[in-house]
């Protein structure tokens, strides 16, 4: 008895192959990432942007809530930002530091310029950039502010050479840990 069925290969040469993770699986290939649907049709092309999260002893995006974690650099500074399912741009890089979704809820660094002034020398506008730590939904939409005073940042590659580091985490759908200035952690309900 023999079994003879048609072998249909979508991709070769393939270095890694991540699981499914909201119905799309990373594939890497020379250190570029896409992504394959469930039918192994190539649904995002080979890309060098998007965020690896490490899973088992091995780096791969994900996508979770319909979003998958990119950067951008500007100026020598990393720029987070959110593709869809489709890879289209959904929330462009503007944030300062960004985790994965989880339950459908980021953790994000939002960037505040303010014009301070104007330099009459230079001729242009003088500006003062904080960011606040902040919960988004898939839409970007601001959940929760989990800074009550904003955090001065120079905007410069040489004083931002690494992002900021995110002081809370999700544990659970509707809890928050986060690290206090008293370098102890609080747990923080979201409503």
């Amino acid at each position: 008895c023999s079994n003879s069925s048609l072998t249909v290969i979508y991709v070769e040469n393939i270095d890694f192959v991540a699981p499914f993770s909201d119905g799309l699986a990373a594939i890497e290939k020379d250190g570029q990432w896409g992504f394959i649907n469930e039918e192994g049709d190539i649904v995002i092309k080979m890309r060098s942007d998007l965020v690896l999260i490490k899973n088992n002893g091995k780096d791969y995006p994900v996508f979770s809530s319909g979003r998958c974690l990119i950067f951008k650099m500007k100026e020598g500074i990393k720029y987070f930002g959110y593709i869809d399912q489709n890879g289209e741009q959904i929330l462009p890089p503007q944030y300062l530091n960004a985790t994965h979704f989880q339950h459908d809820m980021a953790i994000v660094h939002v960037l505040i310029k303010t014009n301070v002034g104007n330099s009459q020398m230079l001729k242009k506008p003088l500006v003062s950039y904080d960011y606040f730590e902040a919960i988004i939904d898939p839409d970007g939409e601001v959940i929760k502010y989990l800074l009550e005073d904003p955090i001065h940042v120079t905007l410069s590659k040489e004083f931002l050479r690494k992002p900021p580091v995110i002081t809370s985490k999700f544990i659970s759908n509707h809890l928050i840990a986060q690290w206090s200035k008293e370098k102890k952690w609080e747990i923080i309900a979201i409503e």
